[in-house]
């Protein structure tokens, strides 16, 4: 059997040559033997090879087919090919592909397919458990858990989908092998995923990755680390990945580099998204396409949050550099291993600075809902006998979609579920539920112990590979005399030139964010002070687009608006020089011809005095014709789009005797929503004002992946 194996081998990697990997063999007749393992192998070892040609072998003794749990399918292309050179049909089934799911449920039912693909969100499907997956639960013949260290709570993101394959598990019979797979897993993990899956057999091999030379670097801000991007990429071999920890830094890093001639991408989850008016099934797969072009090097780097992570496969990248500090070393371990796995020498480099801690610390405390959001959501599926979709929840309480969808995700997954989802409802059960608030604390003492151990690394002058192998518990772990510290020397240079800084100081004070318009409202009909009717937000009530000097906080004017803002002394000159010379930039077509500002009765000078000083620049008229008429919930407390916009119904009154006709900047300090400066344009524009051009001091988002 091992040679029939080796021979598969050999034709799915179109290498006559292949030899199998240290262990490899050994878990693949340990998949005929009817085994249960966890293998914890580095990336590039060839863990797919091993349910792949478990699969072939298991197929041709006339098994059943290999179901295969992994958060990765779109990042399995290139595994999928190889198999099918052995003859492997592969099918999935995901929220990308529903028109061929008939198919693929017909083929499955003909014994038509060899391995299905399904992500852990898909376990939450009610209709493909009813439909596929009860059809098939006595025909599988190896079940597989890829990126089996997310089944620890913690082990690498908290992942409550994956909670249900215990289920699936308990209900496999003993003769059926299960195979979880992962590259990032200490002995806690290991502990916890054993805890979830029963007794395993673990395989454990060396995740010292002997080409890779590694580095830290502390730039304090980020036109520092922009600075030392811009000046030595082009000296790293090959291409490679910078990670960034959010989507705001992806993409100004993008925007920067590009600017100073580097050829980069961004990669983050939002660049599939498209316009709120187009269908999303006509969106091309733009995330498909920048992997095509890392994997061909038609790209110096892709610029990405850690939605390029698990499972991306390139064995010649050249380098991979971080931007911030990642929360943990099991973190750092799996993205920095995609490097080096081919080629003799690659480039693991860290920068870090100021604000890694305060990004680290809210994906901390953001992690998991406070109970006051599981008890509220409760309370109004308990008062809804006919269920509630997510939508309608919306409307009934002031949580944004994102913690509603979340905390209905996380309930789901008990084993005694206070929720159920029936076709797109969620109904109350009869469990009464309390959050594990001991569970949660002892997890998030976990998260801050790790980023703990991630300073610690930083500042360690021990051999780097040699610390993230002990962190990992990788007992092969030595020095890899590569790393600076082994060399006591600098792998790479870390002088920064002052003029380049400068540069990218300036880059980031002119950063303009731009201010999409709204083009639908969130709910039909939703006004009734407001001559205002329809879903679709009319193209004469619309705002052109706007612009953002800056971002909340951020370096560059966010740091100047947030301190203005919460002086007695107003917003500074600096702002309306910086105002203006955005303008000049941005030329906003036809050309303002006054200003007008959002109003607000709690602060009532602060905006109304900036706009006029900006008007005054201008030499144009300012004209406070919009005012605010009754108080209500502060914009910042609501929490998703129907909540802001009801809680701006009838707020505002435009005063059409003052109101000029011909375009105007609208001023406001924030935006965030944009629903505040959407309402008010609309207002603006039935009055008879031609186009209306937001303009915001700062732009507040969490712009998180």
């Amino acid at each position: 059997m091992r040679e029939q194996a080796l021979q598969y081998l050999r034709t799915a990697l179109q290498n006559s040559d292949a030899e199998f990997r240290p262990g490899q063999w050994q878990c693949i007749d340990g998949v005929m033997k009817n085994q249960r393992q966890l293998v914890v192998q580095k990336t590039g070892w060839g863990k797919s090879m091993v349910y792949f040609l478990g699969t072939r072998l298991l197929r041709d003794q006339g098994k059943g087919l290999t179901l295969l749990v992994s958060p990765l399918l779109s990042l399995m292309r290139n595994q999928i090919v190889a198999a099918g050179r052995i003859g492997i049909k592969a099918a999935t089934i995901n929220s990308g592909n529903p028109d061929e799911w008939r198919g693929i449920e017909a083929r499955l039912l003909a014994g038509q397919v060899d391995v299905l693909l399904i992500s852990p969100e898909r376990l939450a499907n009610e209709q493909f458990r009813e439909r596929v997956l009860q059809n098939v639960a006595n025909r599988v013949g190896l079940f597989v858990v890829d990126e089996a260290h997310c089944i620890s709570d913690w082990g690498h993101d908290f992942r409550p989908d994956y909670r249900r394959i215990l289920r699936i598990v308990q209900a496999l019979p003993k003769n059926v092998p299960v195979l979880a797979t992962t590259a990032t897993a200490n002995n806690r993990v290991v502990r916890d995923v054993a805890a979830q899956l029963g007794a395993l057999n673990v395989s454990r091999g060396p995740l010292v990755r002997e080409s890779l030379a590694l580095q830290n670097i502390w730039l304090s801000s980020p036109a520092e680390r922009m600075a030392w991007l811009a000046e030595h990429l082009n000296d790293l071999p090959g291409s490679g990945i910078i990670y960034t920890l959010t989507i705001r830094d992806c993409e100004r890093v993008t925007e920067w580099l590009r600017l100073k001639g580097h050829n980069v991408q961004a990669y983050h989850s939002k660049v599939d998204e498209v316009d709120e008016d187009n269908d999303r099934q006509n969106a091309v797969n733009r995330r498909e396409q920048l992997e095509d072009f890392l994997l061909n090097n038609q790209v110096k780097a892709l610029v990405s949050t850690v939605a390029l992570g698990m499972g991306f496969d390139k064995p010649d990248l050249g380098f991979v550099i971080h931007f911030q500090r990642p929360g943990s070393v099991v973190h750092y371990y799996q993205q920095v291993g995609r490097a080096g796995r081919a080629v003799d020498h690659a480039f693991g480099i860290m920068l870090s600075g100021e604000e890694d801690e305060e990004i680290t610390d809210y994906f901390i405390r953001s992690a998991f809902p406070p109970q006051a959001h599981i008890d509220t959501i409760l309370r109004a599926l308990n008062s809804a006998p006919r269920g509630l979709s997510v939508p309608a929840l919306e409307k009934q309480i002031n949580l944004n979609r994102g913690s509603i969808e979340k905390v209905l995700k996380i309930l789901a997954t008990e084993d005694q579920s206070p929720v159920a989802k029936i076709d797109t409802a969620w109904y109350a059960t009869p469990v009464r539920y309390q959050t594990d608030q001991e569970r949660i604390r002892q997890l998030v003492a976990i998260r801050q112990a790790e980023q703990a151990q991630m300073i610690e690394y930083l500042g360690t002058h021990d051999c780097l590979m040699h610390f993230l192998g002990r962190a990992l518990d990788d007992p092969e772990a030595g020095a890899c005399g590569k790393c600076a510290n082994c060399r006591a020397a600098a792998v790479v240079p870390i002088s920064v030139n002052p003029a380049i800084t400068n540069e990218a100081a300036v880059f980031l004070k002119r950063n303009f964010q731009p201010i999409e318009p709204r083009k639908r409202w969130p709910a039909k009909d939703i006004f009734i002070h407001y001559p205002i009717r329809g879903l679709t937000i009319d193209e004469n009530l619309r705002a052109s687009e706007g612009r953002a000097l800056s971002l909340w906080g951020d370096a560059g004017w966010g740091q100047l608006v947030r301190q203005g803002k919460n002086s007695t002394g107003g917003f500074p000159d600096e702002l309306v020089h910086g105002c203006v010379e955005m303008l000049t930039a941005w030329k906003p077509a036809p050309r303002p011809s006054w200003v007008t500002c959002i109003p607000s009765l709690t602060h009532p000078n602060l905006v109304p005095d900036f706009a006029r000083r900006l008007a005054d620049r201008l030499s144009l008229p300012f004209v406070p014709c919009i005012r605010k008429v009754k108080q209500t919930e502060q914009q910042k407390n609501m929490q998703n789009s129907y909540q802001q916009v009801k809680n701006l119904d009838g707020v505002f009154h435009v005063d059409a005797a003052a109101l000029q006709r011909g375009p105007v900047l609208l001023i406001d300090d924030m935006v965030d929503s944009r629903w505040t400066v959407t309402v008010a344009t609309a207002l603006l524009r039935h009055a008879g004002c031609a186009a209306v051009f937001p303009l915001a001091l700062a732009l507040n988002s969490q712009g998180n992946d």
